[in-house]
Order: structure tokens, then sequence, then C-alpha cells
């Protein structure tokens, strides 16, 4: 092919929501409003845990580390949206485009696998209270963070240097406010058969392998519960997972969205995007402390004043 790999001297046009210029100041104070309650939240959330001695237990460690990689997540791809609308550009460098595309998959991957880790350590506290502390020691805490951190990298990294190999010749939009590797990997004139191969296997891993993990958790959670004589000791065990399936929930119900829709781009599967990239780590920090006693007075230390804790 005579255009050949040209995409070291190119860029990517991200198309966004709207052309129409009167609705970009609309756009930008929305999604900064959410950016900053996403970004504000989670490092609540963070230094709560940090500052809080009786947070430095597993439940919390893990929390720790999703409010952490939900920060980063929402961090990939708003600011980057934020700039292009303040100055209506919608441009973005094939380098940009190729390391925006690989900490996305990093940080989305680390959802999913912190998500079935908590699912786990629900799991072992309700089912096995009595090993809980030696089962969810310190080092097996470490090592299951570290393995997700690990399978998460691989996996981007690999799907980054797959889409170096491709060619791009003169298609350079991208319907979408993002990098998303789907949409990419249609823009490309060259085969791409090896990267479809690749995303749709491991995204049926990181989707099917984790999902089975959280359903097989709480299918022994909810038989463990049932099993408990009196009401409000099923009502104690369940409220420490009732935050978790809301995420889960949420996380799962959003991502579907986003990746049945990701080969044909619409207003809808934007929306199902944004969801899944701002509004779940937005309302996460919230769903985790509103009924959580531990996080509210974490926070009523960091804050420094009194909060209605139940």
């Amino acid at each position: 092919m005579e255009t050949g790999n040209q995409t070291r001297l190119s860029y990517f046009i991200l198309l966004g929501f709207s052309q129409d210029s009167e609705n970009q100041p609309i756009l930008f104070c929305l999604f900064l409003s959410m950016y900053l309650i996403t970004v504000l939240g989670n490092l609540l959330i963070i230094l709560a845990i940090t500052c809080d001695s009786h947070l430095h237990t597993p439940m919390y460690f893990f929390l720790y580390n999703l409010s952490l990689a939900d920060i980063c997540f929402t961090s990939t791809t708003i600011p980057k949206m934020l700039v292009n609308i303040q100055t209506q550009s919608k441009a973005i460098t094939y380098a940009g485009c190729i390391t925006q595309m690989w900490i996305f998959m990093v940080f989305g991957g680390m959802d999913t696998l912190l998500l079935t880790v908590m699912a786990y350590d629900r799991f072992v506290a309700i089912c096995h209270p009595l090993q809980y502390t030696l089962i969810m020691n310190r080092c097996l805490c470490g090592l299951l963070v570290l393995m997700s951190w690990f399978i998460s990298i691989t996996y981007s990294l690999t799907q980054s240097l797959l889409t170096l190999r491709l060619s791009f010749c003169t298609n350079w939009e991208i319907s979408h406010f993002y990098c998303e590797l789907a949409q990419v990997l249609t823009i490309a004139c060259s085969d791409t058969l090896i990267n479809h191969i690749v995303f749709y296997m491991v995204t049926g891993f990181l989707g099917i392998v984790p999902f089975s993990g959280i359903l097989c958790s709480y299918i022994q959670i909810v038989s463990s519960i049932l099993r408990i004589p009196s009401g409000h000791g099923k009502y104690k065990a369940f409220s420490t997972c009732g935050s978790h399936l809301s995420t889960v929930s949420l996380f799962y119900g959003t991502g579907l969205g986003v990746y049945l829709r990701s080969d044909a781009p619409s207003w809808r599967g934007m929306i199902a995007s944004v969801m899944y990239t701002v509004v779940t780590p937005m309302l996460n920090p919230f769903i985790y402390s509103l009924r959580n006693r531990d996080i509210k007075r974490a926070l009523q230390k960091v804050l420094g004043r009194k909060l209605y804790v139940p």
C-alpha cells in the first residue's frame, strides 16, 4: 500500500458529542463538575482509609485501591475532552491516542479485577468468619492486588503493541470522545484480524471469568446468610455486601452497554460510555459511604466536623 503507515506524523479527530458550538459550554461545565466530584469523592475515601487505623483491613484496602483506580480511570479521558472543548479542537496526537487507550484499558481492567477480589473478600468474611484473619492476611491481599495490576498491564500492553503495527490511511475520525480500542480498529486500513481476535478473547476473559467469580461468591454468601437464624444477623451480614453489589451492578451494567455497542457508535453507545467512564466512578464514593458507619466516622476525622452516623 502506497500510503503505508503514516501514523507517526498524524493525529486522530475525536468527534465527541456535539458539533454545535452553542452546546460546548454546557458540556464543559457538566463534565468538569462530574470530574471534580469524582476526584474529590474518591480522594476523601482514600484519605479516610489512610488516616483511620480502624480501616486498615482487607475490605478497605481493596476499596482504597478501587478509589485510586477510579480516579486514574476517569482522568484518562475527561481532562483531554475538557481541553478539546475549551480550545475548540478535536485533535489528539497518534502517540496521545495510543497512550490514552493503554491507560484506559489498564484501569478498566483494574476495576474489573478489584471488584472480583472484593467479592472474594466478602465471601471469606461471611462464609468463613473464624478463618477470615488467617486467610485474608496482608501477604494474600498484596498478592491479589499485584496480580490484578499484572493482568491489566499485560493485556493493555499487548493490545497497544498490536495497534502500533496497524496502518491508518485517510480516515482519522473516531466517533467517540476518547480513543476507544474498538473504534480505532474500525478506521485502520490494514488487516485487523489478529487485533480483533485478541480483543474479543481477552475482553471475554476479563468479562466472563471475573463476573463468574463474583456470581459464585454471592451464591455462597446468600446461602450462608439464609442459614443465619436471626433477622438482625441476616441484615448485618447482607449490609456488608450491599455497597459492593450496587457497584458491581452499575459497573457491569454500563460496561455491557459499552462493549455491546462498541462496533456501532451511536448516541446510546456514547451515553453508556459516559455512565461507564464517568458516572460509575463518581457514584462509587457515595455508594460506599452513605450507609457505612466506619467510613462516615473516618470522614468525620478527615473533615474535622461531626457527621450524622445512625
